[in-house]
């Protein structure tokens, strides 16, 4: 019989073939509900990026804008081994996952995204890391973010916190210069909707009322606890990313019963809140410190 590795191979041991669809998603933990196609049209870019014109609008330009967006999740297929010698051997299982979002006015692309969604929690001989779930991704801006977090499930709707998104522009800001962000902007798919760029998660407060959400499983991760954002250099020159942090919530929402056996129809949903801190500019009154301008996303998704 043909050997599966070469003998004295790293893999010696193990059956790294792909397993059957069933058996990856068991494997994934808290991320196997993202396994599929997901769209969501309710989305909104908030940023602020720096003025070419340096007689401007003040430094900066403000742009908030909606999105439709298309992301899928497909798993690795088996899991990866980490060799850590007295400190145990780790196996990750994850997702990679493509994400593309256009403008949903002028249908223009506005985002590009390859990375993926990991399990750390797998760990023989030693213990298991505090911050098991990692989100790893690649944009075409050329910055690369690494971002590790925790995941929970809890019975009921998601626990979203409404933030604000106006940047501090130090202690001697002009009058009026922030009001960009106090500005509703109505939706121009849904003239009932409207997006608050000073507190950008209340849309996704919005989206869910009414909504009957059995169950909802959160991932939130940050380059805080170990990981880090990698730019080019003319990225850290002109408008640079220090930190990154996203929260998921993954809902499933129970609806009437329409398939004549009485029992209940149930969807998945996908929510998010994303926001990268860009720092350029320096502070009114405070020229040593620039400002840090909240880039946030949010969106709504539903699972195909």
């Amino acid at each position: 019989m043909a050997e599966l590795t070469a003998p004295g191979g790293t893999s010696m041991g193990l059956v790294r073939l792909g397993r059957n669809a069933q058996t990856s998603v068991a494997e994934l933990g808290p991320l196997a509900d993202l396994v599929g196609v997901w769209i969501g049209t309710q989305g909104w870019e908030l940023i602020a990026v720096p003025e070419g014109d340096p007689g401007g609008h003040e430094g900066f330009t403000f742009i908030a804008r909606p999105y439709v967006e298309v992301v899928s999740f497909t798993p690795i297929g088996a899991p990866v081994p980490n060799r850590g010698g007295p400190a145990g051997a780790m196996f990750i299982t994850g997702l990679m996952y493509d994400m593309r979002i256009s403008d949903v006015v002028t249908n223009e692309p506005l985002h590009l995204e390859t990375g993926m969604w990991l399990n750390l929690a797998g760990v023989q001989g030693g213990t298991a890391p505090d911050q098991p779930i990692v989100r790893s991704a690649s944009i075409p801006h050329g910055d690369s973010v690494l971002a590790l977090g925790t995941s929970s499930e809890t019975a009921g709707p998601p626990d979203i916190q409404v933030t604000s998104a106006v940047p501090d522009a130090g202690p001697e800001t002009p009058l009026g210069y922030a009001d960009d962000w106090q500005v509703e902007i109505p939706s121009p798919c849904d003239a009932n909707v409207k997006f608050n760029p000073a507190h950008p998660n209340q849309v996704l407060g919005d989206a869910i009322a009414g909504l009957n959400v059995v169950k909802t499983t959160t991932l939130s991760v940050s380059t805080d606890g170990g990981g880090g954002i990698l730019n080019i250099p003319f990225v850290d020159a002109n408008a640079n990313a220090t930190r990154f942090a996203c929260d998921y919530w993954i809902e499933t929402i129970e609806g009437k019963a329409t398939n004549g056996g009485g029992s209940p129809d149930q969807v998945q949903q996908l929510q998010y809140s994303q926001q990268t801190n860009i720092e350029f500019l320096p502070q009114f009154g405070n020229a040593d410190q620039l400002i840090m301008w909240p880039h946030v996303n949010v969106n709504t998704l539903r699972k195909q």
